[in-house]
């Protein structure tokens, strides 16, 4: 048996038919009449809620608001949202705010106790592989970023010059596109690599404990200061400090911000000598600070401190060269974790939906949505059934030009010794290498022997020429080679490049 399941509405007729629907599927029924109730609800339940029921057109506090209260406070609870119009801005405004699905007012207790069902179907898989999910990352790199879209190869180039240096950074972007994993990057590559990486997400913390827990506090400073705390930048010195969402940060934190920035020294509340602290910034907005300022709720000073080096990563929208690549490696490491290997692929009609698709919640909710489909997934491919409502917001799309996406089983953990065929896969472009079902090289000959690295290595040569139609800087490049050193290779084996435009030859 879940927890119970909150139903918010401020419709009571409306709210004693969900009860209604709730309580014949086997589960508690909690409401609340309306979003301000419901955030009371939410806060005081000592185990939480399997999933809330929420309205979107409520008087007071909406159901869009109650959405965001959820995420800055880190509530993860599943949320379907109910309203009367199913207009694709509604919709697009939910599932950008977090929502798990919608339904359209009057919903049949049957759609709504099937999309319950689902919705603790993945909660229950996603909470076990929190659980299981190791406390320490590995070391991210500039070099672990590889993508096909002109837009990403700037960030790279710009994040590849701040790496080298200290210089405080913004990153700009809408919620979802991966900053935190940029900041990683720069850290990763930089001098400080071995030293601590703090993340602070500045909109989740409440306005009276933010000058605490970023600058510490010593015992006794205030009421419920029980034992002194160094805070954040103390935490994080000789390494990295990520602020993220900085331009949720209140006016009076800002100024303690700024001198901790041009002193490098901060005050704990209650101490009574500042502290030094040697640490390199990294600051992340996905609002307009410029913007903010003009509007007197971001100190113009504090700006021009922060944004020496902007660096602003685009939404997957204008990237969708990458949305292959990051499907391939979420469905590579969500489906072994979650399904042992079983969901292995994607066909061409349901890619082709998810390339169509805007991803208002960027990398973010694609991987939630591969998250959510591989869980739900009865068989060993993915399909547009397991993608309903993007489905729903797409219509009609032409999937001619895709081809079914899988990962070979011995690509996945767990599966090492099994299924070899003596046939070494290429990695093809993407925000992660990957298998696809073409782009392979044969590692053995017509005998069964091994074959020469020269032999694979003309062929892989011959192969990223191709692929990467005659650019032969980007070639060299992939390959991890000068270009001067794949021109003698080149000449090696007896090709003879011809110019076609710029660095473009052919083969």
């Amino acid at each position: 048996m879940s927890g119970p399941v909150l139903i918010v509405d401020d419709d009571p007729v409306q709210r004693r038919l969900l009860e209604a629907a709730v309580t014949r599927a086997g589960h508690e029924a909690v409401s609340a009449d309306g979003g301000e109730a419901a955030l009371d609800k939410i806060a005081a339940a000592q185990d939480g809620f399997a999933v809330v029921v929420l309205d979107l057109v409520m008087p007071g506090t909406d159901g869009l608001a109650v959405l965001d209260a959820m995420r800055k406070r880190g509530i993860n609870t599943p949320v379907i949202v109910q309203t009367a119009q199913a207009g694709i801005d509604t919709v697009v405004a939910a599932m950008r705010a977090g929502a798990f699905d919608f339904v359209v007012k009057p919903v049949s207790p049957e759609r709504l106790q099937a999309s319950i069902a689902k919705a603790i179907k993945v909660e229950t898989h996603d909470a076990a592989s929190r659980r299981a999910r190791p406390d320490k990352q590995k070391t991210l790199t500039i070099g672990d970023l590889a993508t096909t879209s002109p837009a990403m190869e700037r960030v790279i180039r710009l994040a590849q010059k701040a790496a080298s240096s200290n210089i405080p950074i913004l990153v700009e972007g809408e919620s979802g596109v991966g900053k935190e994993v940029i900041a990683r990057a720069i850290q990763g590559s930089g001098n400080r690599k071995t030293k601590p990486f703090v993340t602070v997400n500045c909109g989740a913390i409440p306005d009276n404990l933010v000058e605490s827990i970023l600058f510490g506090h010593e015992k006794g400073s205030f009421t419920g200061a029980t034992e002194k705390h160094q805070g954040k930048f103390v935490e994080a010195n000789h390494g990295t400090l990520f602020l993220d969402e900085i331009g949720d940060l209140p006016l009076d934190v800002q100024v303690k911000l700024l001198r901790a920035v041009q002193e490098g020294e901060v005050d704990p509340v209650g101490g009574r000598t500042p502290v030094k602290v040697d640490i390199r910034l990294i600051s992340a907005t996905h609002r307009d600070l410029l913007q903010r300022v003009k509007d007197g709720l971001f100190r113009e000073d504090l700006f021009y401190r922060l944004n020496v080096f902007p660096v602003f990563v685009p939404p997957l929208r204008d990237r969708r060269e990458d949305i292959a690549g990051l499907i391939r490696h979420f469905i590579g490491s969500i489906g072994a974790a979650e399904t042992g290997g079983r969901v292995h692929g994607i066909s061409g009609e349901a890619l082709a939906i998810l390339k169509a698709y805007d991803w208002p919640g960027n990398i973010r909710q694609l991987e939630n949505a591969i998250f959510r489909a591989v869980v739900l997934c009865e068989g060993s491919i993915l399909t547009p059934e397991e993608f309903p409502q993007i489905c729903a917001q797409v219509g009609t799309v032409d999937t001619g030009a895709e081809s079914d996406l899988e990962i070979e089983p011995a690509a996945l953990p767990g599966s090492a010794g099994e299924g070899r065929t003596g046939r070494l896969q290429l990695p093809t472009p993407g925000i992660y290498a990957a298998r696809e079902s073409d782009g392979v090289l044969d590692a053995l000959d017509e005998k069964g022997n091994v074959r020469s690295l020269a032999d694979v290595e003309l062929e892989m040569i011959q192969f990223a020429i191709a692929h990467y139609d005659g650019q032969m800087s980007e070639v060299a490049r992939r390959l991890g080679i000068g270009r001067s050193t794949l021109y003698r290779k080149l000449k090696e084996y007896g090709i003879e490049p011809e110019t076609g435009r710029g660095d473009k030859v052919t083969t």
